[in-house]
């Protein structure tokens, strides 16, 4: 078999994300609240993983779909711009694209209105046996969004990684109160590395401390599991240890994006073959870096920046 061609294949949810500098408060009905600016930037899961991961200096391609429109011309415009392989993206006729719109508050976590559009006819059925087999990593990012988006059709993509030797990371959006064990059941046991938040892990398990979520993730075969909690830091457990992490302080702009920032730099120690407490290092320095500008985007360091903020600035990792 040749070399892979890529360091990452992110297949998942793609978004046009227009989002807002903070405004003082939430308008009233009938009532006009300015802010500073209004951008248009590209979001979801797998194409911020992939632009981050493209930011680092790696090879990565994407697999999702957007619309035929202008929001889909400019998602896949910037994402090559960044450096992302769009060879795999997929163009629907039928649906527009992926729609979020980011509301930033002073003082307050960001709130999201979201449109799935084209991200429904996502299925994973057109994720092939030779685009996996062309990466090291598969990255499947927003899963549990959209039902067409099916457990069989994920444990049957993430059953050609495993045989191609290939590392699965799954990461999840749980937008309503649902039943989302039936969707994980099947394809925890395939993921090499599982990474939802604690307020996933809890609506998923029931469970508020995420050490107990990581447990029952475990329990339910996912081989790595990795619960971030926001300003407390994140949790990695796996069959030999269990750490914490804390975080690395910063003045909070913009939250957009640093789930799917820490993700991406997880990856990235991954492939720098780094030990978890430094993949979990990588992990919270490009989340610090994310927050730090408005989008999911625009404040991600590059690789050079990376290295030299996790080698000057101390994080503690600890055995629990």
């Amino acid at each position: 078999m040749s070399s892979p061609s890529y360091d990452c294949l992110c297949a998942g949810i793609i978004v046009a994300d227009h989002v807002c500098q903070a405004i003082d408060h939430l308008p009233r009905p009938g009532e006009l609240v300015l802010t500073d600016q209004m951008e248009l930037t590209i979001g979801g899961c797998a194409s911020n993983v992939a632009s981050d991961l493209a930011r680092l200096d790696r090879q990565v391609a994407i697999a999702g779909i957007v619309g035929q429109d202008v929001f889909g011309c400019y998602v896949e415009e910037r994402l090559i711009q960044s450096g992302v392989h769009c060879d795999y993206l997929m163009k629907s006729e039928e649906l527009p694209t992926s729609g979020s719109f980011v509301i930033n508050v002073q003082g307050e976590d960001r709130r999201f209105i979201h449109s799935v559009a084209a991200n429904a006819l996502f299925t994973g059925e057109t994720v092939t046996r030779e685009q996996i087999e062309s990466s090291r990593i598969l990255y499947l990012g927003g899963y549990c969004l959209s039902e067409e988006l099916s457990p069989e059709n994920v444990a049957e993509m993430f059953r050609m990684a495993k045989e191609a030797g290939v590392t699965t990371v799954l990461d999840v959006v749980t937008p309503k109160l649902a039943d989302y064990w039936k969707m994980l059941e099947s394809v925890l046991p395939l993921s090499d590395y599982f990474l939802p938040n604690n307020d996933e892990g809890e609506l998923i398990t029931g469970e508020a401390d995420p050490l107990a979520q990581a447990r029952a993730f475990r329990k339910a075969g996912a081989k790595n599991v990795i619960i971030t909690c926001g300003g407390e830091g994140s949790i990695l457990m796996n069959a030999e240890q269990t750490f914490q992490s804390e975080i690395y302080p910063v003045n909070l702009v913009d939250g957009t994006g640093s789930g799917d920032a820490f993700v991406a730099g997880f990856i990235h120690g991954l492939l720098e073959g780094a030990s978890p407490e430094e993949c979990l290092k990588f992990g919270s320095a490009l989340g610090h870096s994310c927050v730090r500008a408005t989008g999911a985007t625009a404040g991600i360091f590059t690789r050079g920046e990376l290295h030299d903020f996790v080698g000057a600035h101390d994080l503690q990792v600890r055995t629990i």
